[in-house]
């Protein structure tokens, strides 16, 4: 790093020291709004949030219910109480990565440099990110629910479903803080997508989302004893359905403290660093 650059970064990190929680709080509702209103110039790019939930409900309960329902001993409507929560959970997991291509995406249209130039406080841009990604998470999981009562779920407990909303988002704004470093540190958008892919792939498939793991070989089982997703989507079919719940929900507050106390520092360093 530069003399100059490195002079830049101290006086960035010295000003947004200066700025008060409230002025925190006020540049990021600015950012906040600043984003809905690009979705709504944009709308193609709430898609994937309306077409995702339907075309994996879709696709998981009509072609895999009648099997996997059958081993669940229940057919296919067994297999819809038992694969809805986890669906919850995996798009916590899917959507979170469309924070880290958008931001991106905003660094190589100069839109980040713009910001930066502006005496407002850096986190606010990160967290002005995640919240607007969230707002997309409870949108595509109320159209999820909309087509999960369409094929046959049954809402047991509409607290728990509140419950598990929650603690999918929670889990979600800390995976968000991984992809944002990964917006940052990588060169363009595809990067981020493949290495997204690369991280979700075996995290939702060898957990408990699609499918009981008690028929997996020894060592995936072991796998999805540690695998967040299978926690988070246990915690949410123990709400919604009915079971066991404290092991899973502390399991899954765990990993989501461990992740944001590593990744948010880390993502907002890099943030006020990169030159």
């Amino acid at each position: 790093m530069s003399a100059a650059t490195a002079t830049a970064t101290a006086t960035t990190v010295d000003a947004d020291a200066r700025i008060p929680l409230r002025g925190h709080l006020r540049h990021t509702g600015a950012l906040v709004r600043r984003n809905l209103l690009w979705i709504r110039q944009d709308p193609e790019s709430m898609f994937d949030a309306i077409l995702m939930p339907v075309v994996f409900t879709l696709l998981f309960v009509y072609v895999f219910g009648g099997s996997i329902g059958q081993a669940l001993g229940g057919g296919q409507d067994g297999y819809v109480q038992y694969v809805i929560p986890g669906m919850i959970a995996m798009m916590s997991m899917t959507l979170s990565q469309g924070v880290g291509t958008g931001f991106s995406q905003d660094f190589n249209s100069g839109v980040m440099d713009r910001f930066r130039s502006l005496p407002i406080g850096r986190g606010s841009v990160l967290f002005a990110k995640i919240s607007v990604e969230l707002l997309r998470m409870l949108f595509a999981t109320t159209v999820l629910m909309i087509v999960a009562v369409l094929v046959g779920f049954d809402i047991h407990h509409w607290a728990g479903l509140f419950a598990a909303v929650g603690l999918s988002a929670v889990f979600a704004s800390s995976i968000m803080w991984v992809f944002l470093t990964l917006g940052v540190i990588l060169k363009n958008a595809q990067s981020v997508q493949a290495m997204g892919f690369l991280v979700l792939f075996p995290l939702q498939f060898g957990s408990s989302i699609f499918a009981p793991t008690n028929s997996m070989p020894g060592w995936l089982q072991h796998f999805t004893d540690y695998n967040p997703l299978s926690t988070l989507a246990d915690a949410a079919r123990g709400l919604m359905v009915g079971g066991p719940v404290a092991h899973d929900l502390w399991v899954t507050l765990g990993w989501s403290a461990a992740i944001t106390a590593v990744a948010a520092p880390y993502a907002i360093h890099k943030f006020r660093t990169k030159n």
